[in-house]
């Protein structure tokens, strides 16, 4: 039975999709674009909200409305999140000119509120999907902790045993790095948390066949991604027949199945520096930290964005 046959069966059988939340600090590096499309190419997964992170959040909520306009997803709220910065996003070029105000979808001025709205008013439990640093998410248990009563949190985040490019020693990871206070809040709340560490998801590229069939994909989804990583400003840095490294793909996949991950329970603390590091008095975390068939995960983000399941197209 093929992936799209499985995930429509599942459906079929009652399995409801998975309510999730998405915070994103997309518009920095591109693979935060490919783990949106892939997320709205999953039918086991209903986005309920998402939330722009980090930086010049203003323009990452311009570049997420086009995203969702260009898909036919308007129906999906944005939420603005906590600006830190004016850095000018590196997908700038693909938002030029377009308004905002035009946008026929729901814009909340302040996205951590959204999200804490979002998680109260659940009738059950939601997936918090964090794919940058989680300052949003920090200040949301700030004001509201008894969010993690009602949400569990799938993050791509930390560095346990081995570092970025499958080095064999681990490195202070970004999202981590960028905020350690936010990440420590989020790990001492009482929510189960889940990271995909630069263990697991630090040398996900396509290449090849795979990289192909999404750049020759017709798809609404593939196009999105295609037209933005072009553009991107980092581009130049990547072989022309491959993605650059998808970190944030894994986490969208570990936010409704695990099966084809090798899974570690690993108690970690987090150092000043952003170091993520296994210590018996450290909090257990669930952490990825390899591969059971990395084939098959390949095979199934190229196809959520490059031919989705039924259930989940918008072209």
């Amino acid at each position: 039975m093929g992936i799209e046959c499985i995930a429509l069966s599942l459906l079929a059988m009652g399995a409801a999709p998975t309510p999730v939340i998405l915070d994103t600090d997309i518009g920095g590096d591109i693979d935060d674009t490919w783990a949106l499309v892939m997320l709205l190419g999953r039918p086991e997964l209903d986005l309920k909200l998402i939330v722009t992170e980090a930086d010049d959040t203003e323009a990452k909520t311009r570049l997420t409305a086009k995203i969702l306009e260009r898909m036919g997803r308007t129906d999906i709220p944005i939420g603005t999140g906590l600006k830190t910065s004016d850095d000018k996003l590196n997908q700038a070029d693909w938002i030029e000119g377009y308004d905002l105000s035009a946008y026929p979808g729901t814009v909340h001025a302040d996205g951590v509120q959204a999200l804490i709205d979002a998680i109260r008013s659940s009738e059950e439990p939601i997936t918090l999907i964090a794919l940058g640093p989680v300052t949003n998410i920090g200040e949301a248990l700030r004001r509201a902790p008894d969010i993690a009563e009602k949400a569990r949190v799938v993050a791509m985040a930390g560095s346990v045993y081995m570092g970025y490019g499958s080095r064999p020693d681990p490195d202070p990871e970004y999202n981590v790095k960028r905020d350690v206070d936010a990440f420590r809040a989020l790990l001492a709340a009482p929510w189960e948390v889940t990271i995909t560490p630069l263990d697991g998801c630090g040398d996900m590229i396509l290449r090849g066949e795979r990289y192909a069939r999404v750049r020759d994909a017709e798809n609404a989804g593939a196009k999105v991604v295609m037209e933005n990583y072009a553009i991107w400003d980092n581009r130049h840095h990547h072989p022309e027949d491959a993605s650059s490294v998808l970190f944030d793909t894994v986490a969208i996949y570990l936010a409704f199945d695990e099966s084809l991950c090798e899974m570690e329970t690993v108690p970690l603390s987090v150092r000043d520096d952003g170091m993520t590091t296994p210590d018996p008095d450290g909090r257990p975390v669930r952490c990825q930290i390899g591969w059971k068939d990395r084939a098959a995960y390949e095979e199934l983000l190229v196809q959520s964005i490059a031919d989705p399941p039924t259930a989940a197209r918008n072209d």
